[in-house]
């Protein structure tokens, strides 16, 4: 057995029959209110929202009603791969598929290949960074012509 319920206009309670009162409006309008404590606050204009026993305070603070399906899924991470300055994304997965003797064989080689052109070139600067000429002085005056800054005088005038 099924029995026909309204809802206050005012508080969403249910109202049940035979319980309850209707009002209606000078516009025509219909409300039907569970208390008379409903009527008269609907009557004020007191908004049910500022009021905690409501259900449109519950809702408003989210009270009441947790269904899990409402909370929003976080998103995982995808995986993402990006070119590196000066290789390509093509060469990052040629390497990474490369098995990690090979790899590393191909890292000594290229670290061996660098230290032979590190240890080539001091050898070469050493000779070519003897100065010639003037040697330089110690003290240049500042451009402008401004004159050196004054030195604070230690001891008795």
């Amino acid at each position: 057995m099924v029995i026909k319920t309204d809802l206050c206009h005012y508080t969403e309670y249910r109202i049940y029959p035979g319980h309850g009162q209707k009002s209606v409006a000078k516009d025509g309008k219909v409300s039907f209110f569970i208390t008379a404590k409903a009527d008269s606050l609907f009557h004020q204009r007191i908004k049910p929202v500022k009021l905690r026993w409501t259900q449109a305070w519950r809702r408003m603070n989210k009270k009441g009603k947790t269904d899990e399906n409402t909370k929003k899924k976080s998103r995982k991470a995808q995986k993402f791969q990006k070119a590196i300055v000066g290789m390509s994304l093509d060469d990052l997965k040629k390497k990474k598929a490369m098995k990690p003797e090979l790899r590393q064989a191909k890292e000594l080689a290229a670290k061996e290949a660098k230290a032979r052109v590190a240890t080539k070139k001091p050898a070469a600067a050493g000779k070519a960074a003897a100065p010639k000429g003037k040697p330089q002085q110690a003290m240049k005056a500042p451009k402008g012509g401004a004159a050196p800054a004054p030195q604070k005088f230690k001891g008795k005038k």
